[in-house]
């Protein structure tokens, strides 16, 4: 097992385009470490250039102490898995499993072990025989799992490796990637676009916004602490109002607009950002769990009509439309129909506010 991969500063452009701009991360030994962020915002190009699928074009990369940007892929020794799989149709399982080590000319008596302990760990020892094609999309996926990691590479990098698997066989692909990594000891950098992905796998989430870092933290850090509207939205805080400072009283903000009034908690934000003033724009995250029907004698924050209504199962999710045509999301138990006018509130600590309007959080 690595001790640390550093990346002091990488950076990677095309032409006047900077698709990475200086991340810095070090990845400790046996880390689950998720990147994570919208199409375009660099996570993928950062997995290319650690794997050195890509140049940089500024910072380096050191493996334990050794720079090891200036080598080509195969000798930086990682395993990668993709999210196509990449198998060889014509091969047996055993066989796709087997070919990195016949090219490094591996004995073959250690051939069959490394193979036979990888086979055993993502479970199709007993589909060792049989070809790609004759596998479902779960079972390829753990071939290519196996295939990289019978290497016994000193990281794994993994693009978004469940895309192409539908939404049960997803859950169950996340819960094996983790007993896999726990079990073989691996370290691994995984890209994903679902922030629920990335919160049920990682230890530490790398959350990016136009090829820079937008915030690191554990899954608890960035859930419960986001940083700025951007990270908020990406971890689950769907309703994102735009409203003005009223009052600020310590760590409360009465804010207000568009038929809002509302008293939240400011965020903990970077230390270069905007600061909140009253009587200035900012930006109200609250999860849909978070927005409450009011019950009587309640203090009501808005009013929406219900647009859409979703049943599922225990509770309803709701699109709404305020009075000013601003859409939110609340789920509920209460049973709720089309067109029903609703009363909502919040929870002052369940509404972060964060100081600044439009991108610039």
């Amino acid at each position: 097992m690595i001790s640390e991969l550093k990346l002091n500063g990488i950076s990677r452009a095309y032409g006047d385009h900077r698709a990475l701009t200086e991340l810095e991360l070090t990845v400790h030994g046996g880390e689950f470490i998720a990147l994570l962020g919208p199409s375009g915002c660099g996570k993928t190009t950062a997995l290319n250039s650690i794997a050195g699928l890509l140049p940089l074009t500024g910072g380096s990369i050191d493996l334990d102490g050794r720079r090891i940007d200036t080598l080509p892929p195969e000798k930086r020794g990682f395993g990668m898995v993709f999210q196509n799989y990449a198998l060889f149709p014509h091969l047996s399982v055993r066989r796709n499993v087997a070919f990195g080590l016949r090219m490094r000319k591996v004995a073959r008596p250690e051939i069959e072990r490394r193979v036979n302990a990888v086979l055993d760990l993502v479970r199709l020892a007993e589909h060792a025989h049989k070809l790609p094609g004759q596998l479902s999309g779960g079972q390829q996926q753990r071939v290519a799992i196996a295939r990289a990691i019978v290497l016994e590479p000193p990281l794994v990098l993994m693009d978004e490796p469940l895309s192409n698997l539908d939404a049960a066989l997803r859950l169950d692909m996340r819960a094996e990637i983790r007993r896999i990594h726990q079990e073989f000891g691996l370290t691994t950098l995984y890209v994903t676009h679902d922030q629920e992905e990335a919160l049920s796998l990682a230890d530490r989430l790398v959350v990016l916004r136009a090829g820079r870092v937008a915030q690191i933290g554990t899954p608890a850090e960035l859930y419960e602490s986001p940083r700025s509207a951007y990270v908020a939205a990406f971890m689950g805080y769907r309703n994102i109002l735009e409203l003005t400072a009223e009052v600020l009283d310590g760590t409360r903000a009465t804010v207000a607009g568009d038929g809002v009034k509302l008293v939240g908690t400011l965020a903990d934000e970077r230390d270069d950002g905007p600061v909140c003033t009253v009587g200035a724009p900012v930006r109200v995250a609250i999860r849909p769990e978070d927005l409450r029907i009011a019950a009587d004698g309640a203090d009501v924050v808005f009013e929406a009509v219900a647009e859409i209504v979703e049943y599922h199962g225990r509770e309803f999710q709701v699109d709404a439309l305020t009075r000013t045509g601003q859409r939110v999301h609340l789920r509920t138990d209460e049973r709720v129909a089309t067109g029903d006018r609703l009363a909502l509130t919040v929870d002052p600590r369940r509404a972060l506010v964060f100081a600044g309007g439009g991108d610039g959080t």
